[in-house]
Parts: C-alpha cells; sequence; structure tokens
C-alpha cells in the first residue's frame, strides 16, 4: 500500500503592511493551509487574500486560531477561564468560516497555534476545551492535532475526525511535545536535515525526539512553518524527499 501523507503551514500570518512568509510560493508546496485568524496574526484582508489563493491552487483551508497576542505572536501563554477560551475559538472558528465561504472555498481543518497549541499538547482539559468549541460550531471538522499527546487522547475521546501532525522543523522532548523555542537546536533550519528526519519518521511511524527515542506516532500531516527564513526551502525540500520515496503527498 502507497504511503500518504499531507503537508501543512501557517500562513496568512502578515498584518496590514508588515509582510509574514511567502505564502504564494508555499501555496505551491503544501496540500493543505493553517491560516491565521486574526488574534496573533493576519487581518481580515490577509484572510481573505489567502483563502483566495489556497481556492484556486486547490489547497485545504484550515482555521489556525491562537491567543489574542499580535505583539507575541500567539508565542505567550495567556491565562484565560474555559468559558473565555471557549468563545475566543469560536469567535476566529466564525471568522475563518465566513471568509472561506466568501472566497469561494471551504474550511477543511482546525488546528491550534503556538502557546495555546503547546499548552493543549500538555493539558487535557485545555485541548477538550478548545476542540468542543471547534466542534460545536463545525461538528465534522477535522482536527490537527499534535501526535501522541494529550491532543491526541482527547480527540480519541470525542470521537472526532482528527490527523496526527509532526513538524519538519522543530526539534522533540521525549513526551512528544516540542522543545521550547528559547532552548539551543529547538528549530531546525537546515532543509536537508528537516527532510531526512521527515523521512525517516514517516517511514518508522514514529516521532524521533532530540535525544534519539522512538515514539510510535499515527502521522498524517507534517507541518511546515511559514515564517523562518529557510522556510520555502525546508517545504521544497520535504516535498522532494517524500515523492521521491514514493509516498504519496495530498490533502487530508
Amino acid at each position: 500500500m502507497t504511503l500518504k501523507v499531507d503537508l501543512n503551514a501557517d500562513m496568512g500570518e502578515s498584518f496590514g503592511p508588515w509582510k509574514m512568509g511567502n505564502d504564494a510560493a508555499l501555496l505551491d508546496v503544501v496540500t493543505s493551509a493553517n491560516i491565521a485568524c486574526g488574534f496573533h496574526a493576519g487581518d481580515p484582508d490577509v484572510m481573505a487574500q489567502t483563502m483566495g489563493l489556497a481556492v484556486e491552487k486547490d489547497v485545504g483551508i484550515g482555521a489556525h486560531p491562537g491567543f489574542a497576542d499580535l505583539q507575541g505572536f500567539g508565542r505567550r501563554r495567556l491565562a484565560m477561564s474555559p468559558r473565555s477560551l471557549s468563545h475566543m475559538i469560536t469567535y476566529q472558528m466564525g471568522a475563518a468560516q465566513a471568509t472561506a465561504e466568501a472566497a469561494g472555498g471551504t474550511l477543511r481543518h482546525f488546528k491550534l497555534h503556538g502557546a495555546l497549541a503547546n499548552w493543549a499538547s500538555e493539558d487535557a482539559e485545555v485541548a477538550r476545551c478548545c476542540y468542543q468549541a471547534a466542534l460545536a460550531y463545525a461538528p465534522d471538522i477535522n482536527i490537527f492535532v499534535l501526535a501522541a499527546t494529550e491532543m491526541e487522547t482527547v480527540v480519541r475521546a470525542l470521537g472526532c475526525s482528527w490527523s496526527g501532525e509532526i513538524f519538519a522543523d522543530r526539534a522533540y522532548n521525549e513526551d512528544a511535545t516540542l522543545v521550547d523555542r528559547s532552548l539551543p537546536n529547538a528549530v531546525i533550519s537546515d532543509p536537508e536535515l528537516a527532510a531526512q528526519r521527515v523521512l525517516e519518521m514517516v517511514r518508522s511511524k514514529a516521532i524521533i525526539s532530540s535525544t534519539g527515542t522512538s515514539i510510535p506516532a499515527r502521522i498524517d500531516t507534517i507541518c511546515l512553518h511559514g515564517d523562518g527564513e529557510s522556510a520555502l526551502k525546508i517545504a521544497r525540500s520535504v516535498r522532494q524527499s517524500l515523492t521521491a520515496d514514493g509516498i504519496k503527498v495530498t490533502k487530508v
């Protein structure tokens, strides 16, 4: 049986005249786009433009909600009550859904951003709060989760549609969570190294931690961050490596 995997990237993260990443070029490489919903990054114009391009290039559109933290790019953990957290997810889902439909597309998946995602990968109650809010709004939405973390535990219990995700450009702890960005070698910028790691993990069906530990995992989609200097090179290198090895790249 031919192995299949989705490639996703975070995008739509520009804001007004300030530009981040090369979304147009990335959309020629990835099969799914996680589009910022205006809280940690993005704005209505950027969302509309990015989703319009995704529709044009037949790339799956996903909501990418995060904390209301433009200055910190959603990478600072904010204390919130479950009620407020749920409302924050609903608000961003609504914006994403409306913008996707206006662009002629549909909202296919949901993926938490930054500090909110890291929190949910460690805390099942946070993950459950976010996912239940998303599912209440869109019951059939496909939830992207950090494979082999509390996120996966929650979606399995909820019985919803979900996809296990690994990161091409991030180092892993031994519990399958991501190494904090403030630590050395947490972010991988070498395209060849990223491609080699991804191929090894997809083939072995396991996450490889920074210490070499192998963590069995369901791998449906691979994240390629869009905001780094080598983002586009990493994306192209990963896709080329996968296809050269006979792995089919297709949206989930």
